[in-house]
């Protein structure tokens, strides 16, 4: 990954883009694994923004439905 990117839709991008490489079938071993290796790191950080967002999402759900209680 040649730039950061802290967006989910850019990391989505960036998944994408390494997933069409590997089906290529011009890309050697070395890269292959470097690029399945950073594959994974975004794959995790994907989750990881995905689960804040559900947590976010509950939290502001449990405040709404308090504040529609009143």
């Amino acid at each position: 990954m040649t730039k950061k990117k802290n967006n989910f839709e850019d990391l989505l991008k960036r998944l994408q883009e390494i997933s069409d490489q590997l089906e290529r079938e011009d890309v050697g071993l070395d890269d292959s694994i470097k690029l399945y290796e950073e594959g994974i790191k975004l794959s995790k950080l994907c989750y990881k923004k995905l689960n804040e967002a559900e947590l976010k999402i509950s939290e502001l759900k449990k405040e709404n439905d308090l504040n529609t209680d009143e």
